[in-house]
């Protein structure tokens, strides 16, 4: 689906591969971090790449303080409380060490370091105006790309729904991949963190954002983690999964920064907002209901989608779409995915406020074909 207008790609430097973990204080120190806040969660507070980290940080010079009062789905109040903790340690730049909602709570800091004011007057696309503090993303889990995004996605606890803002500023200064902390992943947290690969994939390569770069990178993540994610759910220590989710998750994540995402994100975010549930596992619920929906409108770009995890070309453009639809709906279920939206904590009478709160969402703007309430409702129904 290559696009013909002028297009700009961004990405941060990359740093990936076994081992890679020992160059974040490297970086962080190369961008002129004297005083770095590591922002994490308590899970990864306990593990080894916690105290490896420090380790390194210690080496190199660095006097850095922690936060590790990070949730799944980050609340407003975490990015605040995390906030006035850089403020405290004179802090100069951040270093995230954890899954999306750890990397997107450490841009939330940046933000108010640099703007000020409270993290959801934000929401929206380029509402920060001023150069944020440097910051290096560790991720843990290979799902979120929010390690190469312009993506920051906040818990709104208030209006029960999550946030999304946008900005280019947010693209992490460095991420460093080191695919040996995806064998301390939980199978389940695989399986989320892979769907949002997944969704990632197919949602840029079909939003009218898209380009010819962010094309290959789609479907080049698409394929890997068709042939990956499973086998690594499986078996965590899986070496060569390992590798190859952290690279899939990585390209899907430079695909969907600069291609923005589509219907099915901006339908999960409230989902998490109001349920608290998995982002990715909403996603994989979501998906394939949004695959027929869009079809209509762009069943040529899901014949690609189809062709690159191995599936039959065969018939019309809509009978693929439709195929690949129930291919993905099968895979998720392999992998441990609901079947619906009921067991998330989705019910009928959420609908109407889910459905507001979708067409609101930045990632609306770009899914190649545009609803109404009426429709989004309809298709909350249909994942019930």
């Amino acid at each position: 689906m290559p696009s013909p207008r002028i297009v700009k790609f961004h990405a941060p430097e990359m740093i990936i591969g076994d081992g890679a973990l020992a160059e974040a204080a490297l970086a962080a120190s190369r961008l002129g971090m004297r005083r770095p806040l590591v922002v994490s969660d308590q899970k990864i507070r306990v593990t080894p790449w916690f105290d490896e980290l420090s380790g390194r940080i210690v080496s190199v010079g660095l006097h850095s303080d922690c936060f590790t009062g990070i949730s799944p789905n980050p609340r407003a109040q975490e990015v605040a409380a995390a906030f006035e903790k850089y403020k405290r340690h004179g802090g100069d730049g951040i270093i995230a060490l954890g899954g999306g909602s750890v990397i997107d709570a450490a841009k939330g800091v940046a933000i108010l370091a640099s703007n000020g004011g409270h993290i959801l007057e934000y929401e929206g696309i380029d509402r920060a105006t001023r150069p944020l503090p440097p910051v290096v993303a560790i991720p843990t889990t290979a799902g979120s790309g929010s390690d190469v995004s312009q993506f920051c996605i906040v818990n709104d606890p208030a209006r029960h729904t999550k946030i999304t803002i946008i900005g280019r500023g947010l693209v992490p200064d460095v991420t460093v991949v080191d695919p040996r902390v995806l064998a301390t992943v939980p199978p389940e947290v695989t399986a989320q963190c892979g769907m949002d690969v997944l969704t990632h994939c197919i949602e840029a390569y079909v939003s009218i954002a898209h380009s010819r770069m962010t094309d290959t990178f789609a479907l080049q993540a698409l394929s890997t983690t068709w042939r990956h994610l499973e086998r690594l759910v499986d078996n965590p220590a899986d070496p060569e999964a390992s590798v190859a989710m952290a690279h899939a998750s990585l390209e899907a994540g430079m695909a969907f920064t600069n291609a923005i995402l589509g219907a099915a994100h901006a339908m999960s975010h409230p989902v998490g907002g109001h349920c608290d549930a998995a982002h990715g596992a909403i996603n994989s619920v979501l998906l394939p209901h949004v695959i027929r929906y869009n079809a209509h409108v762009c069943a040529d770009g899901f014949v690609d989608l189809a062709e690159a995890v191995g599936l039959s070309t065969q018939g019309t453009p809509m009978s693929v779409a439709d195929r690949l639809a129930d291919q993905v709906s099968k895979f998720a279920l392999r992998i441990g995915m609901p079947a619906s939206l009921s067991p998330l904590g989705v019910n009928s009478a959420d609908i109407e406020m889910l459905s507001a709160h979708a067409l609101a969402d930045s990632c609306m703007t770009t899914n190649p074909r545009q609803p109404d309430a009426a429709t989004v409702a309809d298709l909350y129904r249909e994942a019930l």
